[in-house]
Order: C-alpha cells, then sequence, then structure tokens
C-alpha cells in the first residue's frame, strides 16, 4: 500500500478535493501519474487548522486524465475504505459553509 501525505492550507482547497457524493466520502489527488483504478493507498491528511495528522485508507475510484474536458485538473479520486479518525466528520464540519456552495470542485 503506497502512502500519500496532503496538507490542506485552506477550507477552500479541502472543499475542492473533498468527495461528499462518495458513500463513505473521499478525497481528489491532483497528479499526472498514470494509477490504475482500485489501487489502495494509506493518507496521511493534515486539515485546515488542525496541528495533527488523520489517516485514513482508500482505493482509488476516478481518475481524472491530462487533458480532460473543461481544465479539469489530472488526478485521482480515494474512496475512504478504513476511516480510524473520522476524517469525513473532521472535513465536513471544516467545510460545511462551502458544502453548498456552486463553485464546481475537481470533481463536480
Amino acid at each position: 500500500m503506497e502512502i500519500i501525505q496532503l496538507e490542506f492550507v485552506s477550507e477552500r482547497d479541502l472543499y475542492l478535493a473533498y468527495m461528499p457524493f462518495l458513500k463513505n466520502g473521499g478525497l481528489f489527488i491532483r497528479t499526472t501519474e498514470h494509477i490504475e483504478l482500485g489501487t489502495e493507498f494509506k493518507l496521511i491528511v493534515i486539515l485546515p487548522d488542525s496541528l495533527e495528522e488523520s489517516e485514513v485508507e482508500g482505493k482509488v475510484v476516478w481518475v481524472t486524465p491530462i487533458g480532460s474536458q473543461n481544465g479539469t485538473p489530472a488526478g485521482i479520486g480515494i474512496s475512504f475504505v478504513k476511516d480510524p479518525d473520522n476524517i469525513r466528520l473532521q472535513i465536513e464540519k471544516s467545510i460545511t459553509r462551502l458544502l453548498n456552495s456552486s463553485e464546481p470542485s475537481f470533481t463536480m
């Protein structure tokens, strides 16, 4: 299992990456690497205004290739599978006011 460390410096950055439409939540990670669907990752995440890291395990369920429509950045969407730190709840609390925003995210 590969490890990715992510640090979100603002609530807006977190909003752009969060994938609330996935059953257990997930994050979009910008990358130009070719990564297969189903690849498993451990994410070490630092949320805005947090001093501590949270860990979550997930798998790739979304791939946006280089050169996709509408200028959407290339990357992968990782669906949360094991969320012992309950990062989904932490994310949703952090971006509550942005969840109903009309601003498009990296995936929707």
